[in-house]
C-alpha cells in the first residue's frame, strides 16, 4: 500500500514537473497606471493566451472618490467599468506590439471639473485599441496603448454635483477616447 501511494506521488510530481512548463506565459494581471492619475481610478485587468498570437482579457475600473476644492467645490468622476476584450499579437502573446478590441459598459457620475454641471448615466459601447509591450523582465512588463471607443450614452444631467436638480435626460451615441494605456503586468 505504501508502495503503491509513493509510486502514484512521484508520477504526479513528474506529471506536473512535464506540464508546468507548458503553462509558462499563459496568464498575466495588470495595473494601467494612467488611471491612478484620473482621480484615483482603481483598476484591474486579468489575461489568458489561447494560442501563440491570441489573449483573452477582462477588466474592471472603480471610482468612488469626490474632491472638494478650495472653493468648496464638488470634483467627481466617479466610475465603475467592465470590459472584455481580445488582443491580437503579430509575434508572440505579452511581447511587441498588439491591436485588441473591446466590448465594455460604464457607469458614471462625472462633474465639477470644467463647470458645476454634472452628468451621470450608463454607457455601452465597442472600442479599437493598439499598444506595445515592452518586456522589462522574465514576468514583467510595461504596455503602452491608445483606444477609441463609441455606443450609447443613457445620461442625465444636473446643475451641480450635490444639489440634485435635474436640467435634462436623454440619450445619444458618443465617440470618445477610451484608454490611455501605461500599464505594469506581472505574467504567469
Amino acid at each position: 500500500m505504501l508502495r503503491r501511494t509513493l509510486l502514484l506521488l512521484m508520477a504526479a510530481i513528474l506529471m506536473r514537473s512535464c506540464i508546468a512548463p507548458a503553462f509558462g506565459q499563459h496568464a498575466a494581471v495588470s495595473t494601467n497606471l494612467a488611471q491612478y492619475a484620473n482621480f484615483g481610478t482603481l483598476n484591474a485587468e486579468a489575461s489568458v493566451s489561447v494560442a501563440r498570437r491570441w489573449t483573452l482579457h477582462a477588466a474592471a475600473r472603480y471610482n468612488p472618490f469626490s474632491f472638494v476644492n478650495r472653493k468648496d467645490e464638488t470634483l467627481q468622476h466617479k466610475q465603475r467599468a467592465f470590459s472584455a476584450a481580445a488582443r491580437y499579437w503579430p509575434w508572440h502573446v505579452y511581447s511587441g506590439w498588439w491591436m485588441a478590441g473591446k466590448a465594455q459598459v460604464q457607469e458614471y457620475s462625472s462633474g465639477g471639473i470644467v463647470s458645476q454641471q454634472t452628468q451621470e448615466g450608463r454607457r455601452y459601447g465597442v472600442s479599437a485599441m493598439a499598444g506595445y509591450s515592452y518586456m522589462i523582465g522574465p514576468h514583467l512588463d510595461l504596455e503602452f496603448g491608445l483606444g477609441l471607443w463609441g455606443g450609447w450614452d443613457r445620461y442625465t444631467k444636473y446643475s451641480c454635483p450635490v444639489c440634485g436638480t435635474t436640467t435634462g435626460s436623454g440619450g445619444k451615441g458618443f465617440f470618445l477616447p477610451d484608454d490611455l494605456v501605461i500599464s505594469l503586468t506581472y505574467v504567469f
